[in-house]
């Protein structure tokens, strides 16, 4: 018999909130867990974005989402205009090009240090068992956590009105959970693999950012739901949200190489303080 400690360290473990059932993570070598790796691969391959729905159980998504909405007043806020390329706009370019073209982005983030040791969600992020499945995914021998203590694991907060603007990432993946949804809005947008390392394709991604775009897919982010994207590629963007219930979206922050920090303007732009 499973003694009272023993159950309750069960309990209390990352694995206790995923769901082992569609997702049996815990052993990667399984023909189970090599079949969800496989059909997740497939999905990267094909659009630039694994999306795994009921990732999280059920009975556990309560936990992540008081814990969220505990932590949603500290978030530092963010507003402006920016590039789809994260970039100053080279102004040489002519006003119509893509690299000149801004969109407005509003957005509140709980930086990692700000997360108790007890939070769910950073535990997830913590725990060997996540990133070892999510390097399995991407195809890599071995993922390192950032060592940035503000960028490391992040809450963004989403409240009425906020957005972010059509972008490409500067990194090669991220992976978010989506944890709480708006009452409308809040919707990830995504034009899949739009442009390469070897083509930009500047009148497709202009197409996008002018709303005249049949490439544009809408990705749900039901609560639960572990994405992992690659947005270096794909062009994509948050639409603005509406309503009293703010989205909240965990951000996991890995890279192939340790040691992978932030650089100070970044920190400052993002949290407003750099330690």
């Amino acid at each position: 018999m499973q003694s009272t400690a023993a159950a309750t360290s069960a309990a209390s473990s990352p694995s206790a909130l995923v769901n082992l059932g569609r997702y049996p993570i815990l052993d990667l070598d399984a023909p189970a867990a090599r079949a969800v790796i496989g059909a997740a691969r497939a999905q990267l391959a094909s659009m630039g974005a694994a999306e795994l729905p009921e990732f999280i159980r059920a009975e556990a998504l309560p936990r992540l989402i008081d814990d969220a909405r505990s932590l949603a007043g500290l978030s530092y806020r963010s507003q402006g205009v920016g590039s789809a390329y994260l970039e100053i706009p080279d102004f040489d370019l002519p006003d119509d090009h893509p690299r000149r073209m801004l969109g407005p982005y509003a957005v509140g983030v709980v930086a990692y240090d700000q997360f108790p040791p007890t939070s769910p969600l950073r535990q997830l992020y913590e725990w060997d068992g996540l990133m070892s499945f999510i390097s399995a995914v991407l195809g890599h021998p071995r993922l390192h956590r950032y060592a940035d203590p503000l960028g490391a694991l992040n809450l963004a907060v989403m409240s009425e009105g906020d957005q972010l603007q059509w972008h490409f990432d500067m990194t090669d993946f991220v992976v978010s959970l989506a944890i709480q949804d708006a009452e409308e809005g809040g919707d990830f947008e995504v034009a899949p693999l739009i442009r390469s390392a070897q083509d930009e394709r500047y009148p497709r991604v202009k197409r996008v950012l002018e709303g005249d775009s049949d490439e544009v897919i809408r990705l749900p982010m039901t609560p639960g739901t572990l994405l992992i994207f690659e947005g270096r590629w794909s062009i994509h963007r948050v639409s603005p949200i509406a309503g009293a219930t703010p989205r909240l979206v965990g951000l996991l922050a890995y890279d192939t190489k340790p040691g992978t920090d932030s650089t100070e303007l970044l920190k400052l732009s993002r949290y407003g303080r750099v330690a």
